[in-house]
């Protein structure tokens, strides 16, 4: 490939900073697969259109496992090696990926969900909502509601101690902020690695039965052990920083998008009942995976036209995809009533997001609950003064702070 390769798009207009990069308005008309270079100094296709998105995801032929490249600090990374946790997950490809999916699938279905967590999130939820009430009328909504829920949802789901929660989310955030260097990123994931590590020896220790993680120890080590020990401590890293981070920006984004489209908020009040559509219109219309997601070509193919080499990254920008006029009438514009067959904010195909519906149930718990008892809720500060995450791997406000 050539120095002269496009970056890919990530600058945001901060007059419109629910909007994805303005650039990928062109790309998808004139180059809907082009080759450019990453943030990170690796190259490779960037696709921004829906349904060839979509092939990418569901294609056998592509890759979940890294690639092998050079990185801008200069070491190199390989398929789960320099990796600070084992292979796991979301960088298997099948059959592997299935047999482990398969042990977490039942907590993560929409009945087990509703049955086993949502008297849960029901509960927190109006505790949070009582203490705003009780305390000074403008906040900062990130800190009291987007992050500590999805905290204290993962830790119900995965027996992991509620006090331990500055610890693992100043992790995530050090390992997730693409502005870090190689290393604190590293460091991040170490500690998360490390406290995991020490939180399943004490469970073992005391026999703990609360909780994913026990259940997941239980399948660890004998002859009947589907897991080995680093497959257990990287699986159990994945759900708790993945089960936290992502949601807690959802809620602070979306919250932020109701509150600056003043139609749509005041239809959701009168119209509760909206707000399963209005939920998966919000995912589309922000798809917070910032960077996209990437798969690497086994063999030579062609995607859209464009002949992708074996070995060859291929990321879908999902935020561009999912704005794709081929796909969705009036794109840009927010609309809850829109009937939804199915977005790109939680991938596509066999790796489609596993904590999907944990998802759903905390935004579905909490905007509407939010704005019938705050429906006066309104910003502190000008849209342009809220601080964004122009780095992070999920796109979200920082701080949020708002007037009740």
């Amino acid at each position: 490939m050539t120095q002269d390769l496009i970056q890919q798009p990530v600058t945001r207009d901060p007059a419109n900073p629910l909007d994805p990069p303005a650039e990928f308005t062109q790309l998808r008309e004139d180059q809907p697969i082009v080759k450019v270079r990453f943030p990170n100094g690796t190259t490779g296709w960037l696709v921004t259109r829906f349904e060839e998105g979509s092939q990418v995801f569901s294609d056998p032929r592509l890759s979940a496992k890294p690639p092998r490249h050079d990185t801008p600090e200069g070491d190199v990374a390989e398929a789960g090696k320099n990796h600070p946790f084992e292979s796991v997950l979301v960088m298997m490809d099948e059959p592997e990926h299935g047999v482990y999916r398969r042990l977490l699938n039942s907590r993560f279905t929409p009945k087990a969900v509703q049955r086993q967590l949502q008297p849960y999130i029901d509960k927190i939820v109006d505790e949070h909502l009582d203490a705003i009430a009780a305390g000074p009328e403008t906040f900062d909504f990130v800190q009291a509601m987007a992050l500590p829920i999805p905290c204290l949802v993962i830790c119900e789901l995965l027996g992991v101690p509620y006090e331990d929660r500055d610890g693992f989310h100043h992790a995530t955030v050090a390992m997730m902020d693409m502005a870090n260097s190689r290393e604190e990123r590293d460091k991040g994931a170490h500690w998360l690695v490390d406290y995991i590590t020490r939180l399943v020896a004490e469970k073992r220790r005391t026999s703990a039965s609360d909780g994913l993680l026990s259940k997941l120890i239980a399948k660890t080590g004998g002859e009947d052990g589907i897991l080995t020990e680093g497959q257990l401590i990287g699986l159990s890293v994945l759900l708790l920083f993945a089960g936290h981070d992502t949601t807690a920006a959802m809620l602070g984004l979306s919250t932020l998008t109701l509150l600056t489209h003043d139609e749509q908020r005041q239809d959701l009040i009168q119209h509760p009942e909206k707000i399963g559509s209005a939920v998966e219109e919000l995912l589309r219309y922000l798809t917070i995976v910032q960077f996209g997601l990437g798969r690497v070509a086994k063999e030579d193919l062609e995607i859209g036209g464009a002949q992708i080499k074996k070995g060859d990254l291929v990321v879908v920008a999902m935020n561009a995809a999912n704005r794709d006029a081929r796909a969705f009438d009036d794109p840009d514009a927010l609309d809850i009533d829109r009937k939804i067959t199915r977005h790109l904010a939680f991938g596509y195909g066999v790796h489609a997001c596993l904590g999907q519906n944990i998802a759903r149930a905390e935004l579905k718990t909490v905007l509407p609950k939010l704005f019938q008892r705050f429906p006066d809720l309104r910003l502190a500060t000008p849209l342009e003064q809220v601080p964004m995450d122009f780095t992070g791997t999920n796109y979200g406000v920082r701080k949020l702070m708002v007037t009740r």
